[in-house]
């Protein structure tokens, strides 16, 4: 018997190299054969694939003529926009979080006695089963956070004596379970592998009843328990933010692909789970952040020159990871500007001040000024490159004093909002399981018996 797990033999090799020979689909045979690669078409535009009413994304107008015209970026959750959504809350310097969960699940703001009796919800069941966390998260640490909360997402299949009930009222008693327990799950995932892999003291908090999602889990990841009202507030912010982003996300899809198939609620988050963790989706804002880290060990960053000079050399797979990415630049739908980082850049600018970090922020404000135009030049990408969520976010995380391992999970915090709604509107509109079409390139060929082989 084999002992190691991840030995990859020469064996394996061999076989990957006859798997790798044996692949003769190019690329050119896509539109040859009129295939919309990743679902979209040739301007990069997603295919139409289903309708919601969750959230919609605006960056284009149309003109009298019926050509498409960039415009500044917006985001609507259930028709409202998600900017006067965010001066609302604010201009009563409240959190936000649980307002955008409410209104995504429900197509409707609540009104004060709604929405204390929603936090009540979210607050009473905000526990975990006993000795969960024991038995699924320290007895077996893992590496990466996003592993540990699909594992422990799937295992609260176990504990659930209704799980595979898909009926509504079921389902958003599943949702709101989720929604709550989330941040814990997170905290507790990154409390174990800080002490299992970096040998660092363990100490798990509890939840406080009368915090929100964005408190408890500062209060659960800090040791003292303590954060300023301006930390929990711009999480909140970043939380909101984060919590959807129309149907056509990769995450978001995965969600209503495995719900139409008619499993259970944690399977479908779990799939959901898979696809944030893949770092072309949810793992961006931590690549911001190391970026920038390099930047700063490699040129001097008070010198504009020089940070264009690294600019172009990104680009130009030179720099960094060699991938010829400006990381948080740019967006697959939004052009001239991502309405989700204009709020984050003006919070960012506050926690700055409080953090004494002026001299970081006014470095992102530069890259921010310098990138578009150096991409429009090099890349020849005339359609309006601006920051993205994530250019601002990573910043956030770390003035706040997030560890990097938490970023995406963080993400995952915010974003099992989103999924909930779109999970229940699937079951609410289902009609058949989502069952895309693959043409087949390859050519009949006859068996021929083993002996002759």
């Amino acid at each position: 018997m084999r002992e190691s797990y991840s030995e990859v033999t020469p064996y394996v090799e061999e076989l990957a190299c006859k798997s790798n020979m044996n692949n003769n689909i190019e690329a050119e045979m896509y539109p040859a054969y009129k295939v919309k690669r990743g679902l979209r078409d040739k301007n990069g535009n997603g295919v139409v694939t289903g309708l919601t009413e969750i959230s919609r994304i605006k960056a284009k107008d149309v003109d009298e003529n019926g050509n498409d015209i960039p415009c500044h970026g917006e985001l609507y959750y259930r028709g409202i926009n998600v900017k006067t959504l965010v001066d609302g809350f604010r201009r009563d310097d409240r959190f936000g979080f649980e307002e955008a969960a409410y209104l995504l699940l429900f197509s409707e703001l609540p009104n004060k006695d709604e929405l204390a009796r929603f936090c009540q919800e979210l607050s009473e069941i905000r526990t975990l089963p006993t000795s969960f966390v024991r038995d699924m998260i320290l007895k077996a640490p893992g590496k990466d956070m996003m592993n540990i909360l699909s594992r422990c997402v799937l295992a609260l299949y176990s504990y659930d004596d209704n799980p595979d009930d898909i009926s509504i009222p079921n389902i958003l008693r599943q949702s709101l379970r989720l929604i709550s327990v989330f941040p814990m799950l997170a905290v507790y995932s990154y409390q174990s592998f800080r002490h299992y892999y970096q040998n660092d003291s363990l100490f798990i908090h509890l939840p406080k009843a009368e915090y929100g999602a964005a408190q408890n889990l500062l209060h659960l990841l800090r040791e003292d328990g303590e954060f300023t009202d301006l930390e929990a507030k711009v999480l909140d912010l970043a939380m909101v933010l984060h919590a959807e982003h129309g149907g056509g996300n990769n995450s978001t899809f995965t969600t209503h692909v495995v719900t139409s198939s008619g499993t259970d609620t944690y399977s479908s988050v779990a799939a959901a789970l898979g696809s944030l963790k893949g770092p072309r989706h949810g793992g961006a804002n931590i690549k911001v952040v190391k970026m920038f880290d390099d930047m700063k060990q490699s040129i001097d960053t008070r010198d504009k020159g020089q940070i264009t000079d690294y600019l172009v050399r990104l680009l130009d797979k030179q720099a960094f990871d060699n991938a010829g990415l400006i990381y948080g630049m740019g967006h697959a739908v939004y052009s001239l500007s991502d309405p989700r980082a204009d709020v984050l850049k003006e919070c960012a600018e506050k926690l700055s001040r409080e953090k004494g970090c002026d001299e970081e922020f006014e470095l992102y404000n530069t890259v921010a000024e310098l990138a578009p135009q150096i991409i429009a030049e090099k890349r020849q990408m005339f359609k309006g490159v601006s920051p993205n969520v994530d250019f601002y976010s990573g910043l956030i995380y770390r003035m706040l004093e997030l560890p990097g391992e938490l970023y995406t999970p963080i993400f995952a915090v915010s974003r099992i909002a989103g999924w909930s709604a779109h999970r229940i509107e699937e079951i609410q509109n289902q009609g058949k399981i989502i069952r895309p079409a693959y043409i087949s390139v390859k050519e009949e060929k006859p068996y021929v018996d083993l002996k002759d082989r």
